[in-house]
């Protein structure tokens, strides 16, 4: 990618956070909602992010995604300064380095399939976006939906465009807003085989916020969020394969993620 008119090195690290806070000013309260963060994401990981409400999870989704600016602190994407981005190359950023897969889909109700898959690239200013869109619809098994419109597919169909819509532009890194919250248990199965094959066998980064303990063990990595800090960050062991793990009791489930990734830091991260 260019920025100004040079070429952009790619790097190993996608994401390259220091001291990151977010303050927001509400008349005279003041709110500090991150309080420094810092976080490194290798390319090629698969990385789930939780915390309870009020964490600062979604704004630090925010600044990730380039929607919004930390109020102090640095933010390297692919060895790029977000920081120092005029609002144009900010958009270019957004279109090329980064796909965006949300809870509710965000699809146009009357678009077809192929349509919705085509639009980073008609933003971009890409030729051969048909045959670019139906290969990505093509890898998450919606070939034969190519025309549908959103309300001819279930749900986890209208994920799965939403999974090719953000593949297309064949980003560094996937970023999804609890992408399986509005489905089925079966549904979201499905939605989870697509990320870790993408992720396994072509190697894209992806970053998961959730608050589904299940979803964050098919990820490599947790990194959990209190108070606008990070309290524990923590390799998954044994990352639950998607096509052959069932779902068990959300009590099992909690107490297996909090013993992996939360109680099974430094004793320090917890005074």
């Amino acid at each position: 990618m260019t920025l100004n008119g040079k070429q952009q090195p790619e790097t190993s690290t996608v994401i390259d956070i220091q001291g990151i806070t977010k303050t927001y000013h509400l008349g005279d309260i003041e709110l500090q909602v991150l309080k420094g963060i810092d976080m490194k994401i290798e390319r090629g990981e698969f990385v789930s992010i939780m915390g309870p409400s009020g964490s600062g999870k979604s704004t630090l989704m925010n600044i990730l995604g380039a929607l919004d600016q930390p109020t102090t602190g640095t933010y390297c994407l692919d060895g790029i300064d977000v920081a120092k981005l005029s609002e144009r190359e900010l958009a270019r950023i957004r279109n090329k380095k980064i796909g965006f897969v949300f809870q509710n889909f965000n699809l146009l109700k009357r678009t077809s399939a192929l349509r919705q898959v085509e639009l980073p690239l008609l933003y971009a200013g890409v030729g051969g976006r048909s045959q670019k869109a139906k290969a990505a619809l093509e890898s998450v098994g919606l070939g034969n939906r190519l025309d549908h419109m959103p309300s001819e597919l279930s749900g986890g169909q209208q994920q799965r465009v939403a999974i090719a819509r953000a593949l297309v532009n064949e980003p560094s890194l996937i970023l999804a807003d609890e992408p399986t919250g509005n489905l089925d248990t079966r549904s979201g199965k499905e939605v989870m085989q697509i990320f870790q094959k993408l992720n396994r066998e072509q190697g894209i980064t992806t970053v998961f916020v959730t608050h589904d303990p299940w979803i964050a063990r098919h990820t490599n990595r947790v990194i959990m969020l209190r108070d606008g800090l990070i309290i524990a960050d923590q390799p998954i062991a044994a990352p639950l394969d998607a096509e052959t793990a069932e779902r068990p009791s959300e009590a099992e489930e909690l107490a297996t993620v909090f013993d992996d990734a939360y109680y099974g830091g430094k004793a320090e991260e917890y005074n």
